[in-house]
């Protein structure tokens, strides 16, 4: 279960994603693009989410939907998103290799 404190390296990570952008933006060829923090879910119990270092950088259309359902979101659509961009882990892994990081 992730903790609710925030380390010196949960900030640094969560700073460095969203200061990257949108990943699913990126993927789509308009990088940039502002990004809040959206903590993985794939692996985790019901109502649970991954540690803060186990997240992505998603614009708001792309992570809570606020542009369904012209853009899939992972939260409104996460089929459709799976589809067009990958899923949560291969968009982890895109954002390390974009950063640099590991």
């Amino acid at each position: 279960m992730a903790t609710k404190h925030r380390t010196k390296s949960d900030n640094e990570w969560m700073g460095a994603i969203t200061d990257l952008g949108c990943i699913a933006c990126l993927v789509q060829g308009t990088p940039g693009t502002p990004a809040e923090v959206h903590h993985i879910r794939s692996g985790q119990g019901r109502g649970q989410r991954a540690a803060h270092k186990k997240s992505l950088g998603l614009c708001p259309a792309h992570h809570r939907g606020t542009h369904h359902p012209d853009v899939a979101s992972i939260h409104m659509s996460k089929r459709a998103f799976i589809e067009q961009f990958g899923t949560e882990e291969e968009l982890y892994e895109r954002t390390i290799q974009e950063l640099g990081w590991e």
